[in-house]
């Protein structure tokens, strides 16, 4: 993406506003100072390796070479600019988020774009992959994907911590062996509700077993958390597992998995029923079911090593739940999410102001649906 910017200066493109040389130039550096602090980036032999923040096979396709990870030269296309050129010229300038919408919906993808709280991430309903992608539901079918808190692939097919599922409902027939996740999504729409875009849509991981899913963007009075609504209905037993965004789970000091946070207040995990949370060095992301009468268990799902895009250990706070053959329950999910501003310990009154179910959402679950 970095290489766009660099293509639009050698284009000799006009900025249009609110861009500007500035702008594009400091868009393209910081994305230069990001990536000199990802260390792991390259092979011992000082050659880029395949994968993304660290060498990474299970995130590869079948077409990645080794000369894959080149692509990154397009970003150089400045150099070939003469010194008379206003990209050279330009200060650099911060990236104009006051000018964006904190919240904006996309009508073709099916996404929601989301730049609230200090964090920046999409909704997402509307795509899939044409031919079979490796890992296609973790790359295209998650609910969420978040520019501070990478996605997972599975690094296997057997058990949760092998699938890390973050920002999936994942459900299982065979008591916790195998999971489903949604790989293609029913309808998948954008509709309006009290002036707030809302992506909508149905999956059915089994012929006897339909999914209808609600992704809610965050409001101002509670800016780090999203809402997903779930309505299931199975004719078969299930197991159900909803994960938050995964995040880097090891302690700042000696690199160890996090321990409780009653252990060490500054970073660590809890665990509780209706709810899931970890903060890290990075971050804290949590989860909470919002109706008081549904349980659901929660769980910090130690993922498998190497299965997330930008670090090797990541832990993914998560909810779960048993369905028995021929029921149908709603879930309503608030997922947490704030990375960290150097701000210490803000996330507690953030984490602490949760949103509400929203009163058209009521009337849906009370309707029975639509």
């Amino acid at each position: 993406m970095a290489g766009f910017w660099g293509a639009l200066a050698f284009a000799d493109v006009a900025p249009p506003a609110p861009l500007t040389w500035g702008v594009v130039k400091g868009l393209l550096l910081r994305h230069f100072r990001w990536w000199a602090t990802q260390e792991d980036m390259f092979s011992s032999d000082g050659t880029l390796n395949l994968g993304y923040s660290y060498a990474n096979m299970y995130l590869t396709e079948n077409y990645n070479s080794p000369g894959s990870p080149y692509w990154c030269c397009l970003s150089f296309v400045p150099l070939v600019l003469g010194e008379t050129h206003p990209f050279w010229a330009a200060k650099e300038e911060p990236y104009p988020i006051a000018s964006l919408s904190p919240v904006a919906a996309l009508q073709y993808p099916k996404h929601i774009v989301v730049h609230r709280g200090g964090h920046s991430f999409l909704l997402s309903s509307g795509q899939a992959c044409h031919y079979p992608l490796k890992a296609t539901q973790a790359k295209y079918g998650k609910f969420a994907y978040s520019a501070s808190f990478g996605y997972s692939v599975p690094t296997g097919s057997y058990q949760l911590e092998q699938h890390a599922p973050d920002s999936m409902l994942a459900l299982s027939e065979d008591g916790g062996d195998i999971w489903q996740t949604r790989r293609l999504a029913i309808n998948a729409r954008i509709e309006y509700h009290d002036d707030t875009p809302v992506l909508a849509s149905s999956w059915k991981p089994w012929s006897d077993v339909e999914v209808e899913t609600y992704l809610i963007p965050p409001h101002e009075e509670s800016e780090n958390w999203h809402i997903r609504a779930h309505r299931v209905r199975t004719g078969r037993d299930l197991m159900t597992s909803e994960g938050a965004f995964a995040i880097y789970g090891c302690r700042s000091d000696n690199g160890r998995i996090l321990g409780p946070l009653a252990e060490r207040p500054s970073e660590g995990t809890l665990q509780e029923s209706q709810k899931a949370l970890t903060v890290s060095s990075v971050g804290a992301v949590g989860i909470v079911e919002l109706q008081p009468g549904v349980d659901r268990a929660g769980r910090v799902v130690l993922a498998d090593p190497n299965s997330n895009l930008m670090y090797g250990r990541t832990l993914l706070p998560s909810l779960g739940a048993d369905l028995p053959s021929g029921s149908e329950r709603w879930f309503v999910t608030a997922v947490f999410a704030l990375p960290a501003h150097g701000d210490g310990d803000a996330w507690r009154q953030k984490w602490e102001r949760l949103p509400v179910i929203p009163e058209w959402l009521k009337r849906v679950m009370e309707s029975g649906g639509q």
